[in-house]
């Protein structure tokens, strides 16, 4: 008996939409992460791509629960001496509100070259609009 393994290009990739309102952020970016490795499919493998595309609208109607809005904070760092940048979850949801639903995203997947390809895959919209409807996403209910 053997493993199956999927080639590069032999799984077909489709598109899912997700509207991203009142969801909680963690448990929203858990089930978009599984969609963008791939994890969902029989045919997982864990060194090629088989994940597939993520259009999320109504980003800037996400939640946190308890007082994650004014405690928790994200980090930059520009690489000189006092370059980093501290901002709480409220200010940056008030910027970008695409931005706290991809932090979340991006800190579930791999810290490698696969891991930077699948995070290409997930488009993130604010509004309730998007630009893929020539993909014919399929909408899931999260």
């Amino acid at each position: 008996m053997s493993t199956y393994m999927a080639k590069k290009g032999s799984v077909p990739q489709r598109w899912y939409l997700i509207d991203a309102t009142d969801k909680v952020v963690g448990r929203l970016a858990v089930k978009i992460a599984t969609i963008l490795k791939g994890k969902h499919r029989p045919e997982y493998t864990p060194h090629v791509d088989t994940g597939e595309f993520v259009v999320v609208v109504n980003a800037e109607k996400v939640k946190f629960t308890g007082n994650k809005w004014n405690q928790k904070t994200y980090q930059s760092y520009s690489h000189h001496p006092g370059g980093r940048r501290l901002i709480v979850a409220r200010d940056l949801h008030a910027k970008h509100p695409d931005r706290v639903l991809f932090e979340a995203v991006k800190r579930m997947l791999p810290r490698n070259k696969l891991g930077r390809k699948q995070l290409s895959k997930l488009k993130i919209y604010g509004g309730p609009t998007h630009e893929h409807q020539a993909q014919q996403p399929v909408e899931l209910g999260i």
